[in-house]
Formats: structure tokens, sequence, C-alpha cells
């Protein structure tokens, strides 16, 4: 058996060294245009180099998205966002259209091409037409089986590449191809612009009678007719591997550094123990579960792997967010006199007990004794976000750790 890939997104230089710290193969990025997260802080130029430069140094490679579905004055446009790409190193476009995969292979020929789920990917067919165009990977759309997979596997060339998408948020709609936030809001989720209209509760009102509204019970769950709940398949990676997959892709480019670092070290422990021995692995998916717990996440489905989903274990009655833990920040470097430098991202005091997270699964908790401000002076707490800080950690955190506090119900 080949082990899989895993591919983690980074939405920030910041989140893209935060997953390959924490156990990325791979990760995958969108530039400030024609990609799918318009919203995502996304990368400029130079942060692409550097973070590519970072990803190269750690033996990880880098794939950036270019996968809207192109208009017609998206074109020019594209061809010379291609020609800055020349000088990024990036291993691999991710791309959807037909016209953007042709001045791809014009404008950068020794890149490799993936195919983006977007351009709904279901048969054995339309993996081999973009093989015989000169793509090394496809994306498989989101609605297939294991099953489906495996006959895919089975029908198309031994060293053309499968991505799966394994975990995080779900579109409601056929691949991702969604008119619901351009029809209501005029953004479009084809051109990166989506405003996530699934995730709203959804009420009924009659035109005379404004400000009466009146709920929709699809049944007893509520409102929320078009929200899905999260894919996660850390339970099931022995069938995703027998399946043929190369690479499991984590959704999430618009997520936290706390989320990569969460999702990305529990898939590497569950892959590393299924491949040291299978029984370990099966011992050890409460533990995987709970960690998975750990991060920030919906309620969870298999999605369509196992076939088609009935409506409780894919539609559920809320869009909220679980969160066990807050995220504070990122071990920049340690000095000799043991104090933590980073940057906080939320607020903490002295007397508070935060944890270290390491990637090796590891969780450290520590009591903060002393915090300093950037010129030396002893605070108690850090009320800005964004300021930076040194703390001491009892000699327990190293660079590239993250912080977390457990958030309170």
């Amino acid at each position: 058996m080949k082990k899989p890939e895993l591919l983690c997104p980074a939405s920030s230089l910041e989140v893209l060294k935060t997953a390959v710290n924490f156990g990325a193969d791979a990760v995958y990025i969108g530039g400030e245009v024609y990609g799918l997260r318009a919203k995502a802080k996304n990368f400029s130029h130079e942060d692409m180099i550097e973070g590519v430069k970072y990803a190269h140094a750690h033996n990880v490679r880098v794939f950036v998205t270019a996968n809207i579905l192109a208009h017609n004055a998206d074109l020019a446009g594209v061809r010379k966002y291609f020609e800055e790409l020349k000088e990024v190193g990036m291993d691999a476009l991710i791309i959807a259209d037909p016209a953007i995969f042709t001045i791809a292979k014009e404008v950068l020929p020794d890149t490799e091409i993936h195919i983006s789920t977007q351009a709904n990917n279901t048969n054995y067919g339309t993996f081999n037409f973009w093989w015989n165009l000169g793509a090394k990977r496809v994306v498989t759309a989101r609605e297939l089986s294991l099953k489906e997979i495996k006959e895919i596997r089975d029908n198309i060339p031994e060293d053309m590449e499968i991505e799966t998408f394994v975990h995080g948020a779900m579109c409601i709609s056929y691949s991702g191809r969604c008119l619901l936030s351009s029809f209501m809001t005029g953004r479009d989720s084809n051109k990166g612009a989506c405003t996530h209209p699934c995730r709203w509760q959804y009420a009924v009102v009659e035109e005379k009678r404004p400000g009466e509204y009146m709920p929709i019970y699809e049944n007893e769950r509520g409102t929320y007719i078009f929200n899905s709940k999260d894919l996660c398949m850390i339970e099931h990676i022995p069938e995703l591997i027998m399946s043929g997959v190369d690479s499991l892709k984590i959704e999430g480019r618009m997520k936290t550094a706390l989320y990569v670092a969460t999702v990305a070290r529990t898939y590497r422990m569950a892959i590393d123990d299924f491949f040291e021995d299978p029984l370990k692995y099966k011992e050890n998916i409460p533990k995987y579960v709970e960690l998975m717990s750990q991060g920030i996440y919906r309620q969870y489905t298999t999605g369509f792997f196992f076939g088609k989903p009935d409506e409780n274990s894919q539609v559920y009655d809320k869009n909220d967010y679980e969160h066990s833990y807050t995220y504070l920040g990122i071990i920049g470097d340690v000095d000799e006199d043991g104090m933590c430098h980073f940057e906080q991202r939320n607020k903490f005091s002295v007397g508070d007990e935060i944890e270290v997270m390491k990637p090796d699964g590891r969780d450290i908790k520590i009591k903060v004794s002393k915090m300093m401000d950037e010129e030396g002076n002893e605070v108690e707490s850090a009320p800005h976000p964004k300021q930076k800080l040194k703390v001491y950690l009892d000699g327990q955190a190293e660079i590239g750790n993250l912080i977390r506090m457990k958030s309170e119900k």
C-alpha cells in the first residue's frame, strides 16, 4: 500500500507554517486573485515566495489554487498572473476551468496541474480525459462513494493521482457549483466570493405582512434547511487507502491556525499509526476523535463515502461551531532566558492556565507566571489583538508550537 499524502489548507503565511510544522505533506494556498476563497486572507506574491521556500525546506510541497470558473474578462488577467507565478516555485496549480488549464499549459508548461473538485469529476472517463490533456491529478467530486473511487482507480493510469476531500465543511451544492450567493447577494461563489447562504437560518414572510416571520420546519430539527454537517473520515483511514486515494485533502482555507494544527496533527498521527500497525490505528480511534474535538468544528458526517447520506446524517439543526479551545498564538522565538516570543491572537492573563500544543500529540498545561510587552515591561494581561509579547512557559515551548486556552462554556 502506498502511503497517502496529507494535504492541508493555509489562509496565510502563519497558517502555512503551522500546517508544515504539524504534519502536512503538502499545503494548498490561494493568491489574491482567481481562487475560490476571495474572503480568505490569502497570499501576497512575496508571502507566496516565502511560504514555498519554508515548505520546501521541510520537504513539503505547495499547490496554488486558480480554480474559479472564468468569464471572458478574466482570461487576460489569468495569463498575466501565471507569468508572475513563474518565480514563486510552487509545485502545482489547482484548476477547474478548461480555458485556465490551457493558459497554464502555455505559460507554465513544467508545472503540475491538478483538476479541482469544482470541475465535477465523477467518473473514470473524466479522469482519463484530463490525464490525456496533461493533468497529473484530479480531485474527486464530493458526491462519490468509496466504491466509485475504487472503480476510478481501477480504470485510470497507475501513475495518475486521485485527491479526495476527507475533512471539513461540505457545500450544499453539487461539487461546490452554487448560485445561491450570487442570486441573494450578488457575490458569485464560482468566482471566489461566496457568502455562505446555506448556513443562514430561514423563515417565511408574507409580502403584505412585512416583519411577521414564520419559522420553516422541515422537520423537528428546525430551520437550517440547507446546512450540512462537516465531513470527518478520521475513523476510516484504511477504507480511504484501500480505495486507491493518493492525497487526503483537508478543507479550510478560511480557517485558523488552531483548526489547521488540530486537524493536521490528528490525521498525521492516524496515517502514521496505520502504516506502523493497523491494530494500533484501530485501538487509537477514540484518541483521534478526542483530539479532533479540541479544535473548531460542527457536527460530523461521513458524507457520500458509504453511499448517499440520509437527511439525518448530513443536514442538521444549527449553524454553530463548537469551540473547545481559544487560539492564543504561535511561538516565534525562545530567548536565552526562556521567554517565548509571539504575537497574541486572543486575550489571556498572568495566572491563566494555558496549553502548549505540540506536533507529536502532546498538550502541556502551564500556568502563566510572567508576561512582558515588547519593551520589556511586565504586564498582567494581553488585551490588544496582535500584541507582541514575551511569556515564560517553564521551558516547555519550542519555536512553532501553538498556544491555546480552554474556552469558557
